[in-house]
């Protein structure tokens, strides 16, 4: 056991691929337009690329080295889609699925494996109504005078994508190695260890709750300090569940984020069909969207949120209205005209970044507390975690169609 202001090293606290060791790197999805922020932008681009013949279809479709018009691959699991190269594809648009898109941000994804470059199909393998997604995001390093560059580690119930606004992408953690929330992704042993050392029991979800709560970014990967009081732990603990619940936006039974009455932003002036610009009125707590949109009150603390270093106020409008690199293409297809959703969406949006805020400046104080390091779990016998617990576990309780219609073999 050392104490904090001991100056414990880096090395000697926790990471959290020590606590929950099974993860899987980002998707890296190889074509832009397959992501958008509503269904009907996505329809409009599939109809617009089976239409296609010849070189226009391969054209839109822009193949690379992973993924061509010839491609041949099998379906992702739990998807019903079609596995015939795609150079003969002539059917509807499959039924797109909501994707964390990035931190904080959701959007839709064309959920066809013969589009993405490299879609993980372990995660969509325990993707249920059960699973939590741990994404950390990544280190990025600190210059004089640069902004915090915000959590270590985010959660999500969407399928996320693992992407980064800035600096080298985290990993993506399941909560659960089957579905039906079965086997948690924790190192074995470490549960029964906590639960005898906090004098009650200790769940998978416990130890989420804490890291959203208390993880740190490092060069290493997020760190997580596990104390030895049993009273920080259970604040700590009842933290992370608030984070939780801000974050999940109403996900897995819990309840949508609100803020308390007269806080609540709403829109004060109509936003513009095609709004392009976004400002920050501090004076007045205001969001400036376009040519006379005005959305308030917004707390300053959420106009200034930032994770890696951005805010995400900001990349959030950026990818609803950042111009098309190129005419003509599928990334060209869009809304007309603002959607009525985005507007409930940037409302949402703000009351997520507002609690989040307000939620980070009650992290546990550790300094000075007494901590277990990873020579403790080596002496306890979670560390080193076995081989077979960073791999994914076996899931055989649903076929999956190969290339070409086939069965898949598992």
């Amino acid at each position: 056991m050392r104490r904090v202001n001991e100056d414990v090293p880096l090395l000697d606290v926790p990471l959290l691929d020590d606590l929950m060791p099974w993860s899987v790197a980002p998707l890296r999805l190889g074509r832009s337009w397959v992501v958008a922020p509503d269904v009907r932008t996505l329809r409009a681009r599939w109809d617009a690329l089976v239409r296609a013949e010849g070189g226009d279809r391969e054209a839109l479709f822009r193949p690379s080295r992973a993924r061509t018009l010839t491609t041949a691959v099998p379906a992702l699991p739990g998807q019903r889609t079609g596995t015939a190269r795609f150079a003969r594809e002539t059917g509807p648009c499959p039924e797109p699925v909501r994707l964390a898109h990035g931190p904080l941000d959701e959007q839709w994804l064309l959920p066809d494996h013969r589009l993405l470059d490299a879609a993980r199909p372990e995660l969509w393998r325990v993707a249920d109504d059960r699973q939590l997604f741990a994404v950390e995001q990544g280190y990025v390093p600190q210059g004089p005078g640069a902004p915090a560059p915000g959590p270590a580690l985010l959660v999500t119930a969407a399928l996320p994508d693992g992407r980064s606004p800035a600096g080298r992408p985290g990993r993506i953690r399941p909560l659960y190695r089957r579905p039906g929330g079965r086997e948690p992704n924790v190192a074995p042993g470490l549960l029964a260890v906590l639960s005898a050392r906090y004098g009650s029991e200790v769940t998978a979800a416990d130890l989420l709750a804490w890291a959203l709560a208390t993880a740190r970014p490092s060069p290493a990967g997020s760190a997580v300090p596990l104390p030895a009081d049993p009273a920080v732990w259970a604040s700590g603990t009842a933290l992370g569940r608030r984070m939780a619940e801000v974050q999940l936006r109403g996900a897995r039974g819990g309840e949508r984020p609100r803020l308390p009455g007269g806080r609540r932003p709403y829109v004060r002036a109509a936003l513009p069909p095609r709004p392009t610009t976004l400002a920050y009125d501090a004076e007045g707590e205001a969001l400036l969207v376009g040519d006379g949109g005005r959305i308030a009150p917004v707390p300053a603390e959420a106009w200034e949120y930032r994770v890696g270093g951005v805010r995400m106020l900001e990349l959030w409008f950026e990818q609803r209205t950042a111009p098309a690199a190129e005419p003509g293409s599928l990334e060209a297809i869009r809304p007309a005209a603002w959607p009525q959703e985005w507007t409930s969406e940037l409302l949402e949006l703000i009351t997520v970044l507002a609690l989040q805020a307000g939620l980070e400046s009650e992290r546990p104080d550790l300094s000075g507390a007494e901590l277990l390091t990873r020579a403790g779990l080596r002496a306890a016998g979670v560390l080193p975690v076995p081989a077979p617990a960073r791999r994914p576990a076996s899931v055989l309780d649903r076929e999956e169609e190969g290339p070409e219609g086939q069965l898949a073999l598992l």
